[in-house]
């Protein structure tokens, strides 16, 4: 057996349609359907049948703060320039979202935020001119701070 790929993230959300202004109509996920009666949704990018499964839990505990074992981030690739991160950055200042943080990995440039059930987010776009692939250890370079 041999992973081809992560197939979709299953997050349970407080309210679901908070959730689906941030991922929907915020990062522009699309909708493929309902199910569970109404309390789930399936989103996809358009690369797969789904990327995203979000599932309406109402007032459960949501995730602590801090480092924990488990979940830490989801990272969703957002363009292929610092100029499509740039128009991300304003259009989420825009919307009232807080970029918690903006990294240089070598091989991507990120923005990091919360959604409204307060999961981590990275977007990214690949950095241009730069083959990962001819050099995997870039994937593990120093982060260095990002000024957009």
């Amino acid at each position: 057996m041999k992973a081809q790929y992560v197939g979709h993230v299953v997050f349970y959300v407080k309210d679901l349609e908070r959730s689906l202004s941030f991922y929907r109509d915020l990062l522009r996920f699309q909708e493929v359907g309902r199910a569970f009666e109404g309390t789930a949704v399936a989103l996809t990018s358009g690369r797969t049948h789904h990327e995203l499964l979000l599932i309406e839990v109402g007032d459960v505990p949501g995730p602590p703060p801090g480092r924990r074992r488990g979940f830490y981030h989801i990272g969703i690739k957002i363009g292929d320039s610092l100029e499509e991160l740039r128009s991300a950055k304003k259009d989420l200042e825009q919307a009232g979202v807080l970029i918690m943080g903006m990294s240089d990995h070598t091989v991507s440039q990120s923005l990091y935020l919360h959604d409204p059930d307060g999961n981590e987010v990275e977007l990214y776009v690949d950095a241009q001119g730069v083959d990962w692939k001819e050099n995997p250890m870039m994937v593990l370079s120093p982060s260095k701070p990002l000024v957009l």
